[in-house]
């Protein structure tokens, strides 16, 4: 169980550094056998696609195959665990995500304790959320969204995928900051959500550049701010929500990709495989990829950048889903 003293505590001893172990020199012959990329979605999922092509150019580099798994269920929850309650000998590996990382610890208690049993090796995708309103909305821009939720409060609907799903949450952040306030109607998944917002079911929402991106290029929806606090490639011409003013200045939430490892194994496995990762990403092709599913590499994040980017979105989140009572259902 995820203990808020402890998640909240700094530094996060399991995070910041692998837990000691006996054997903490790299084995001369690792890796010598297949090691195993454990993705917890199902194949197709943004996370899945990213760790796929992860896994493959880790093959390349290693010398071994490294094997996608996926092992979906409970908002990643499973996968992640699988991970966490295995054996840290470097060879097994998550395709770790938002959700299950960053939100699960905060919404819910999940079986794994991120803090005490996950080491973060490498972070390096980054997606926006990108405000939606349909072409007709009132709100040309996130002056006019704001000018309208703040004319009306509580009159106005948001789409998300679910109660404590990660488009619930950022959207509830940016509602807090700017001191708004909006009804939320929670969907079945994105695909549902942002039907509803092209049927003009509610009146604005969040979503992927992945999942939304060819509708506001087809001008079905109209974008009108990004969720980083830099301009994202992904959207081009969209302001970041941060420039909208109004306590938004410090705004920044975005989706992410990574490689982690059960806490205990080596440190030098996981330097290795954070320079590996960094290495692979050097090069254009990579880059190019992962722009096709809606992810940018803005840069690598080793372990310990990681660890400290995940204290600061705890940090971010836990007083805004506290104060609202957010919880998963």
């Amino acid at each position: 169980m995820i203990r808020r003293r402890t998640l909240a505590a700094l530094p996060l001893a399991g995070l910041a550094t692998p837990r000691p172990a006996a054997a903490q020199a790299q084995p001369a012959a690792w890796p010598n056998r297949p090691l195993r990329m454990v993705i917890p979605w199902p194949p197709g999922q943004q996370t899945d696609v990213a760790g796929r092509l992860v896994a493959q150019m880790l093959s390349e580099r290693l010398g071994h195959p490294v094997v996608p798994d996926n092992r979906p269920g409970a908002g990643g929850q499973i996968g992640t665990n699988l991970v966490a309650k295995g054996t840290p000998d470097g060879y097994t590996l998550l395709a770790g995500s938002l959700g299950p990382i960053t939100f699960g610890p905060l919404v819910s208690r999940p079986p794994y304790d991120v803090e005490r049993e996950l080491v973060p090796v490498a972070l390096y995708g980054e997606a926006p959320f990108i405000v939606l309103v349909k072409p007709d909305s009132p709100a040309r821009d996130l002056k006019g969204l704001i000018d309208m939720l703040k004319a009306r409060p509580g009159h106005y609907t948001h789409n998300s995928s679910g109660v404590a799903g990660a488009q619930h949450l950022v959207t509830a952040l940016f509602l807090a900051k700017a001191g708004l306030e909006a009804l939320h109607v929670p969907f079945q998944g994105s695909g549902p959500a942002l039907a509803a917002l092209l049927g003009g079911q509610v009146d604005f929402g969040f979503d992927t550049p992945a999942a939304a991106g060819r509708l506001v290029s087809a001008g079905q929806l109209r974008a009108l701010g990004v969720t980083t606090s830099r301009p994202s490639p992904l959207v081009p011409g969209v302001p970041p929500i941060a420039t909208a003013g109004g306590g938004l200045a410090d705004y920044h939430v975005d989706s992410w990709a990574s490689v982690m490892v059960q806490t205990g194994t080596p440190r030098p496995i996981i330097d290795r495989l954070a320079a590996e990762i960094t290495a692979g990403f050097a090069g254009a092709e990579l880059r190019e990829r992962f722009s096709g599913i809606g992810m940018a590499i803005t840069g690598v994040s080793g372990p310990d950048e990681f660890a400290a980017r995940l204290r600061r979105d705890w940090a971010t989140f836990r007083p805004v889903i506290e104060q609202l009572g957010i919880r998963a259902e």
